[in-house]
């Protein structure tokens, strides 16, 4: 039984729309193939700013909840955010259960490898794959970081000197548009798959904070995922719709990248 885990977080983006992201995870879970759907009580305040984080205080309730919630769910989840900071429980949870047999596959157009130190803004979804690495804020760290050869980048187009330097010296793969497909080649074993949107070109989907141009094309994400084999959980995340209109073309890519998402 496959259960949508609705994460409606929005307070690690600084984008301008980003308390949309709290819509986008109802509407994310709304969509995708899931026998239930829970709902995290997340708080929706602003937060406080401390340690170099924006609204660490509420990243570090959220996580908790988040964790809370995933233990009293027995099978797979496919966790619909808010932004990309919501899978750091059940990316945790997946570290827990599969040790280093674990892959984690990051579809993202940015790397998300900046540190408090680096990222002046304090917008946690651009730390949270370092955080998930052991190089992040003290409060959100993993108990267990994956290791470097665990993590594979795809669809990455954007990012900042600091990021590329530490993609240099970690040795963590990474993949961009162009050779996307390489990024799913020789997978074995367990493989959590994390989603962000902006992954896809902004021209057939848009409804994200932060566009990048020459993007994936859905029907191109959707083969890709349909194509890897053993998959223990996964996570769309970042749709920020502008109102309560529902984009139905929108609406139908998160629904067939749903269904590519095979438990």
């Amino acid at each position: 039984m496959v259960t949508a885990l609705c994460v409606p977080q929005w307070q690690g983006s600084s984008a301008p729309g980003a308390r949309r992201l709290a819509a986008g995870a109802h509407r994310t879970a709304s969509l995708v193939p899931a026998d239930t759907v829970v709902t995290v009580p997340v708080r929706a305040d602003a937060g406080s700013f401390d340690q170099g984080v924006k609204a660490l205080d509420v990243l570090v309730d959220n996580l908790g909840l988040v964790a809370a919630a995933l233990a009293d769910i027995t099978g797979p989840v496919l966790v619909a955010g808010g932004e990309c900071g919501v899978d750091l429980a059940p990316i945790a949870a997946a570290r827990a259960r599969h040790g280093d047999d674990l892959t984690v596959l990051w579809f993202d157009a940015h790397p998300d490898l900046y540190t408090p130190r680096t990222l002046p803004s304090g917008s946690f979804h651009g730390m949270v794959l370092r955080t998930l690495l052991g190089d992040g804020p003290a409060p959100l760290l993993p108990t267990d970081p994956l290791r470097p050869a665990q993590v594979i980048l795809a669809g990455v187009r954007a990012g900042d000197r600091t990021e590329h330097d530490y993609l240099q010296r970690s040795g963590l793969r990474a993949h961009g548009v162009a050779d996307l497909e390489r990024a799913v080649e020789g997978l074995s074993g367990p493989v959590y798959v994390h989603v962000d949107l902006d992954v896809l070109d902004p021209l057939s989907f848009g409804s994200i904070g932060y566009p990048e141009p020459d993007g994936v094309t859905p029907d191109r994400l959707v083969s890709v995922l349909s194509g890897i084999d053993n998959v223990i959980g996964a996570a769309i995340t970042e749709h920020a719709p502008p109102d309560d209109t529902i984009d139905e073309m929108e609406a139908d890519v998160i629904r067939r990248l749903g269904v590519a998402l095979r438990f």
